[in-house]
């Protein structure tokens, strides 16, 4: 394997790991925007403990 087709390699390697990234703490927000819609939601409701 020549040292340019180890580089182009590498290369995107990096770029899906980026890319993964990416989409991970895409996922981390929306599921932290919810779990605030649903506390939000859960004290406008005024709920009793049961």
């Amino acid at each position: 394997m020549g040292i340019a087709l180890m580089s182009m390699s590498l290369s995107q390697g990096t770029i899906q790991q980026q890319a993964s990234l990416s989409v991970m703490k895409m996922a981390i927000g929306n599921t932290e925007q919810q779990g605030e819609a649903v506390q939000e939601l859960i004290s406008s409701a005024n709920v009793k403990a049961l």
